[in-house]
């Protein structure tokens, strides 16, 4: 049987939404092994002078722990 953990993620990026996700998968996984899955709860983005600088996500990531 498999025992899954979540963890919440804050995540950013100047491209898009979709490279915020990626970029906490991406940083999320140097330190977490077997991620399973991302469930993106909140988005914003900030905003200088009308153009959108920033998109933030946060994210919850599940991972499966490792037995021993």
């Amino acid at each position: 049987m498999a025992i899954l953990k979540v963890i919440e993620v804050l995540g950013s990026s100047d491209k898009s939404w979709e490279d915020a996700a990626q970029n906490i998968v991406s940083e999320a996984g140097k330190t977490v092994n077997n991620i399973r899955s991302i469930y993106l709860e909140n988005i914003s983005a900030k905003v200088e002078n009308n153009i959108i600088t920033e998109y933030r996500i946060d994210g919850k990531v599940t991972f499966e722990i490792e037995a021993v």
